[in-house]
Parts: structure tokens; C-alpha cells; sequence
């Protein structure tokens, strides 16, 4: 098959969902332990000493996952099992997209707590990886909203773990990426929001000033003497940054569409002062999506005549990753722009790291001096209020002083989320290794010199001894000892560092 026939057939195979809302009907709790059966019955028949992970189709990693391991059977589990609207909760299997999730919460005037950027992000995905958005200063993370999860082990079973029931299970799940087993059921708090989100786009011309505000806001919750119930902005030079205000409204009136000819990120640009916007809750949920931050522009969305015909189905991240796996399979990107030119290959560097708000200005100013990368994402998060009470419980994770131990965040302390998603000359820093990290690697030198850390779901090149001074020392062994004493899944180190 030439590439031509090889896009051909993936473009064909698209099947792009609507952008606009799609309802989305439960599917009960028959349907559910139909999955469950069938998820027992694939590990199973994996032999015994026999590695073992999901076969999912869709993957939000940018990192190589191992083939070698055998895929379990997760395709019944990949909806929303009920929604309890008096309650403010809802039940949902571990592969459910928050796509789903959200067309099955809004109806009701709900939303997750949280909901990551993009639509195929799982739920089961964020909890054992991380995920952030604006709503994270106020709601935390995740996991976080999570009331009991019914967790795969390494033994075959499946456990039931909440604050009150296994609950070392419970604090060290968010962040082992799968190294302890899959969710596939958590129930999850909700919370109720509006029809409608006013927009307040700051722009600042220091880095100073827009990390003083952010964090200011990120513990007021308040801006100008309005509430901020959503927060995030974006910088695309040292001079020119944006804070985004979110308040959530009943209020009516003119929205925004930025899933057609408008791109969401360029609108933030101004002169000075504040711009206001205001968008449906839903669109704004997934303002991201639709170019996938910026990074469409990869790929020639947001030319304006490709725009025009580029069909508004596939303006979304599940289609542009479709596009980099294409690019990764048949370097297309070196082959027919960079290999004709005599240039080098490109090093990916895909990153959310985190420092403090006093040290983000260090980060910025020696980031956009480092590269050419512009611009970058930036999200406060502050673990939930109450959340400290989980210190000191389960019987191996009591001595911690993490509520979460395989993520160092503390209560009452603001971090500050900062993502770009682009790539560097592979002669960037060093060239005599161009494929080997070596920008990535600069990177995580800067961040461990400020005293900060980063999400795994991309490439880590920490030495172990580092990896576990940032995430949870000894405990991810010991729990894994008790969960998985047979090795059915690789250990986190293995997951996110070996590429295991």
C-alpha cells in the first residue's frame, strides 16, 4: 500500500462525530458488568508471567508504548453508566471519553468537576495519568472529585477503593499511568453550572505582572472585583502574555464560534487592556479541541483557504493525532520538507511542566530565549480544599505528606501548569545526538533547578534515583508488591521513563 492509499484509508475511516452536542443515553449497569466479564475473560487468557495492558485504539501519550504486552479487551467499557442528577454524581466506565461525558452531564446543568482539553481524553486516563484546565485552581485535579473506583489489579481482581476502603489503592492510583492496574468504574462528583461563560482576556507586557495576577487570582478567586470560576491564559513572548477570566453565567446574549473560520488562541491577541468574549459552556469545555491548542497549524488548518475546506468534522485533536501517526510512521515531515533542504530531523518536545508563580518568570524568560517555540499554555492548580484530611491515611502511603503521593502537590500551594507542544532542529543543543532528548533533557534540568516537576504523559529522561525523589520514592514498589505481586504490568519507572 503507497502512502498516498495508506491516507486515503484513514481519512475514510475518520467516522468524524458532529462538533455540536450528540446525546448521549447511559448505558446501565447490565451493560456494564457485560464489559467487566468480558475484561476478566481477555486477562484471563493472557498466560500466565504474561504482560498485560489495555488494547485500546486511541491513545493521548506522547511516548511509545510497548507492543509487546497483550491488549486486554476494554470495548465495553467505554460509556457513561448513570448520571444521579439529585445527587450531583455519576457513574462512569474507564474508557468513557469526556466527550461522552460531558454530552451526558450538561443536560442535567452538570459538568466533571474538571475536564481536560481534549475530547478522547478518558476518564480512567486522567485519573491514572494527570490532567488540568482552568478549573483547576478552585477544583483541583481529576482525581480529585473522584468518590470510589473500581480498580483492575495485577492479581485478577477487582477492588473497590475510596478514602474508606482500600485506601492506599485509592491515594496512589492518580499518576502510576496504568503501573497498578486500569479503573474501570469511578464514580465522580459533579458540579452545576450555567448556560453561558463570560470571557475577561487580559493582556500583560511582562511575564512579572501576568505571574503576580495569576497567582493572586488562583487563591482570591477574584479578579477587578468579579468572581473567576475558570483561569488560564497564554503567552506568546516575553512581552506579550494573556490571562483568560472565566465567569460562569445565565445571562444571555451574543457567543462566539471559534469550531469555523475564527481560531480561538489568535482571538486573545490585542493591544492592551481587557477584551471580552462569552461562549456556550460546551464550547468553551473544549475551546482547545478544536485546533488542539495551536498545534493544527502543523498541519495547515488555520491557513484560511485550507480552512474553507478542511471539513469542520475534523477540526478536532482525535483526527490530528490520526495525522501525527502518520508522520511518525513515515517521517513525512523529514522526507518531504526537511530531507530535500539538507536540515535535520526535529526533536519533539512535547511538555507540561510545573513550577511556582515565583519562579514562572525565570521559566519564560530563559524558555523563549532557549527556543523558538511560541506560544505556551498556562494553568494554576491548587489541590481542593479538604483534601489534606487524606494525609496520614492507608497503612503504606500514611507516612506521606502528599494526599496524592505520586504527584508532589501540596494543599494551599499554587503551581503553575505551563505546556508547549512543538518540536525543535534536532541540532538544537547538541548535535552529536540529535535523536536523543537532548533539548528535552535541557529542559528538565532548568525545571529541577527551579525546584519544579512535570506530567509523564510525554518523554521523561530523569535517572531513577531523580524520578523517584519527584514521584513517591519507594511507595510505587511497595504497592505494586501487594497489587501486581506477579509484574503483570510494568512498574512507573518502566512506564514513563523505559518506555515499557
Amino acid at each position: 500500500m503507497t502512502l498516498i492509499d495508506n491516507l486515503r484509508e484513514r481519512l475514510a475511516a475518520a467516522q468524524p462525530r458532529p462538533v455540536d452536542a450528540m446525546p448521549i443515553e447511559p448505558v446501565g449497569w447490565q451493560a456494564h458488568q457485560e464489559g467487566v466479564d468480558k475484561l476478566l475473560a481477555s486477562f484471563r487468557a493472557v498466560p500466565a508471567g504474561k504482560r498485560v495492558r489495555l488494547a485500546k485504539k486511541t491513545s493521548n501519550l506522547f511516548r511509545s508504548r510497548s507492543e509487546e504486552q497483550e491488549g486486554l479487551d476494554v470495548s465495553g467499557l467505554s460509556g457513561v453508566i448513570e448520571v444521579d442528577p439529585v445527587a450531583g454524581t455519576a457513574d462512569v466506565q474507564g474508557m468513557c471519553t469526556y466527550e461522552d461525558l460531558v454530552d451526558a452531564t450538561l443536560p442535567h446543568g452538570l459538568m466533571p468537576f474538571v475536564v481536560p482539553q481534549l475530547k478522547t481524553i478518558t476518564l480512567g486516563g486522567a485519573v491514572t495519568g494527570m490532567g488540568v484546565e482552568s478549573t483547576s485552581f478552585r477544583n483541583g485535579l481529576p482525581h480529585e472529585s473522584v468518590l470510589e473506583m473500581d480498580v483492575l489489579t495485577g492479581t485478577g481482581e477487582i477492588l473497590t477503593c475510596s478514602r474508606e476502603e482500600n485506601v492506599d489503592l485509592f491515594r496512589l492510583f492518580p499518576n502510576s499511568y496504568g503501573s497498578l492496574g486500569y479503573a474501570v468504574r469511578l464514580k465522580i462528583e459533579l458540579e452545576p453550572v450555567p448556560a453561558f461563560v463570560e470571557l475577561r482576556e487580559e493582556r500583560f507586557h511582562t511575564v512579572e505582572e501576568a505571574s503576580r495576577v495569576l497567582a493572586d487570582v488562583a487563591s482570591s478567586h477574584t479578579h477587578r472585583g468579579e468572581p473567576v470560576h475558570g483561569l488560564d491564559g497564554v503567552v506568546f513572548s516575553e512581552d506579550e502574555a494573556y490571562l483568560v477570566f472565566a465567569r460562569f453565567t445565565d445571562e444571555e446574549g451574543p457567543t462566539s464560534d471559534y469550531t469555523r473560520d475564527k481560531i480561538y488562541y489568535r482571538s486573545l491577541q490585542h493591544a492592551s487592556g481587557i477584551r471580552r468574549d462569552r461562549l456556550t459552556i460546551r464550547d468553551y469545555i473544549w475551546r482547545w479541541d478544536t485546533d488542539w491548542f495551536w498545534c493544527s497549524r502543523a498541519f495547515g488548518a488555520q491557513n484560511p483557504k485550507v480552512r474553507k475546506v478542511w471539513p469542520r468534522e475534523l477540526r478536532r485533536s482525535s483526527f490530528y493525532w490520526k495525522l501525527v501517526r502518520l508522520d511518525r510512521k513515515y517521517e513525512l515531515e523529514y522526507n518531504f520538507i526537511k530531507k530535500p533542504h539538507g536540515k535535520p530531523r526535529a526533536e519533539r518536545v512535547v511538555q507540561d511542566i510545573e513550577v511556582t508563580p515565583e519562579n514562572l518568570p525565570e521559566f519564560l524568560h530563559w524558555f523563549f530565549n532557549a527556543s523558538d517555540i511560541q506560544p505556551v499554555w498556562l494553568c494554576p492548580i491548587r489541590l481542593r480544599d479538604g483534601v489534606d484530611e487524606l494525609v496520614g491515611t492507608g497503612d503504606i502511603a500514611s507516612d506521606s505528606g502528599d494526599p496524592w503521593p505520586l504527584y508532589p502537590l501540596r494543599p494551599g500551594q499554587t503551581w503553575v501548569n505551563v505546556g508547549f507542544w512543538s518540536g525543535v532542529d534536532g541540532d538544537h543543543v547538541d548535535p552529536s545526538a540529535p535523536n536523543n532528548g537532548a533539548f528535552n533533557k535541557v529542559i528538565e534540568s532548568k525545571v529541577n533547578e527551579l525546584g519544579g516537576h512535570k506530567s509523564l504523559y510525554s518523554e521523561a529522561f530523569y535517572s531513577r534515583e531523580k524520578f523517584e525523589e519527584l514521584y513517591g520514592g519507594s511507595l510505587p514498589s511497595t504497592i505494586k508488591a501487594v497489587t501486581d505481586p506477579d509484574d503483570r504490568f510494568p512498574g512507573l519507572y518502566e512506564k514513563t521513563v523505559d518506555e515499557a
